[in-house]
């Protein structure tokens, strides 16, 4: 018998907030579909979930060991702490495509990365380096 059991009814399950983002892949191999809406709906869902999305947290917020730790996973290890954390990365058809992203935003949450300074400190970066090209005047955030 398995040394790990995971009631799944304590998992959040990450496909119930998805439903969107895994239409627009389906929809995907019929037509082209832009990046930066999978962005959009990728976003849309981390913000559901935990009410923060990727472009809240810089990647150097992460250790060296959590990098390595990201860059090593692979769709069964993912499974395995996503539940160990209380989620659940599978839907009706398997594990969900955007699984990866999911595990940097829950391994954010386990370190208490998900921050009111942490997002300020990200939003502003990033506006610093849109700024910082050439022919930007400005940037315009919707919050």
């Amino acid at each position: 018998m398995s040394t790990i059991a995971f009631d799944q009814f304590a998992l959040t399950r990450i496909a119930d907030f998805a439903r969107s983002l895994s239409r627009l892949h389906q929809a995907a191999r019929r037509y082209a579909v832009d990046d930066d809406q999978f962005d959009r709906e990728f976003n849309a869902v981390c913000q559901s979930i935990w009410g923060y999305t990727i472009d809240d947290i810089s990647d150097d917020l992460f250790s060296t060991e959590d990098h390595l730790f990201l860059d090593t996973l692979d769709e069964a290890h993912a499974r395995i702490f996503a539940a160990e954390q209380g989620y659940d990365l599978v839907d009706e058809a398997g594990m969900l495509t955007d699984w990866w992203g999911f595990c940097w935003m829950i391994l954010a949450e386990k370190r208490g990365l998900l921050t009111p300074e942490n997002r300020a400190a990200a939003r502003a970066a990033i506006e610093e380096k849109y700024l910082a090209a050439p022919n930007v005047i400005g940037v315009i955030i919707g919050r």
